[in-house]
């Protein structure tokens, strides 16, 4: 992958800040549309997640940083532990998966979902507003 392939990724990253966009799907579908294997492209697009969510996280630890006590390390020890280890066996797994299967599930689950989400919402049944 050449600096030129990451940079096209990147950009298609950023059609993910559009509500209800798919980080990883817009990564994963911008790196295929660019050329590169559904391997290569869904494995980068984990990569790219590394420093996204690590910067979102510290950020979100920032400004949250008075609901930390030291009483709590040992939990969040803990927690953050259970979350990568369980975070690599998913990513793993998706990585196979996604090598030797298409999309379509993943369409026709995001326009059911829209579908609900619409229909709740003119019926009143859900507030989808925070």
């Amino acid at each position: 992958m050449t600096w030129l392939d990451a940079l096209k990724v990147g950009f298609a990253q950023c059609f993910a800040l559009i509500p209800g966009t798919s980080r990883s799907g817009a990564t994963i579908i911008g790196g295929m549309l660019f050329g590169l294997s559904r391997q290569a492209a869904t494995e980068f697009s984990f990569f790219l997640a590394v420093p996204t969510l690590m910067a979102a996280g510290a950020y979100d630890s920032l400004k949250h940083r008075d609901l930390f006590a030291a009483k709590d390390l040992g939990m969040w020890a803990i927690g953050f532990a259970a979350s990568f280890v369980s975070a690599f066996l998913v990513i793993r797994w998706l990585i196979r998966y996604v090598a030797t299967h298409d999309f379509r599930w993943f369409a026709w689950y995001r326009i059911a979902f829209g579908i609900v989400v619409l229909a709740t919402a003119y019926f009143g049944w859900v507030s989808w507003t925070p």
